[in-house]
């Protein structure tokens, strides 16, 4: 666990709006492209300028994305992304958008289900978690800062049941990491033993960087 802390999930983008040439409107829903349909809207002051900007979870529309499974009838494993508009009161500007960023929550997810993807805005805060059940959870808290979005924060738990196994939580603000390991040689009942890392980075690592949150590569940090 302590050697998995010093890494982060870093994706490299690709998927950028080829329809982004659009760059501002008189409604929040010009900037969805075409072969787009809107799976969720959520809604809060993301600049902290005050106004209500939206994030739209978009899906594709492909029929070769429609496919058969033998349990569970037809599903739609169209890929989902994402797109952020500001509000600016007269107008919209489109401050971010990804095509094929998440999967669909139809994916077979073998022995488990897939996690559950959610997304939502808390304290000027864009937060990407995933929830898996009763074995935990991981999250990437993005900030509007100097003009583009920039991961703050990620955290990440292992649970079985109601036992929390492990729990790491990184701030990249402060630049200091948050281990918990079960310090308990046989291994139940659980005993969380907390410590306390420090590292470097050499630069912000954006929302812009991320073309794909299921298939992440890894940057070692500085310890």
């Amino acid at each position: 666990m302590i050697k998995e802390a010093v890494f982060i999930i870093l994706c490299f983008a690709s998927q950028v709006f080829a329809q982004s040439t659009l760059n501002s409107a008189d409604s929040p829903y010009a900037f969805i492209p075409k072969g787009y349909v809107i799976t969720e809207t959520i809604r809060g002051d993301l600049n902290k300028d005050g106004l209500e900007d939206y994030v739209f979870i978009t899906r594709g529309t492909l029929s070769t994305g429609i496919v058969k499974d033998e349990m569970r009838g037809l599903l739609d494993r169209n890929r989902r992304g994402i797109v952020v508009v500001f509000n600016q009161k007269t107008k919209y500007v489109l401050a971010l958008g990804f095509q094929n960023c998440f999967s669909s929550e139809n994916e077979d997810g073998g022995l488990y289900m897939p996690p559950y993807l959610n997304i939502y805005i808390q304290k000027g805060g864009l937060f990407v978690h995933y929830a898996h059940g009763r074995y935990g959870y991981w999250r990437y808290i993005f900030r509007y800062i100097n003009s583009e979005f920039v991961l703050i924060g990620y955290d990440r738990e292992e649970a079985h049941g109601p036992d929390i196994l492990s729990a790491i939580s990184i701030n990249l603000l402060t630049k200091r990491m948050s281990i918990k390991e079960n310090s308990n040689p046989n291994y139940t009942p659980i005993k969380l033993k907390q410590k306390w890392m420090k590292f470097s980075i050499k630069k912000p690592i954006r929302l812009v960087d991320f073309s794909d949150f299921d298939e992440c590569k890894s940057t070692l940090f500085e310890c």
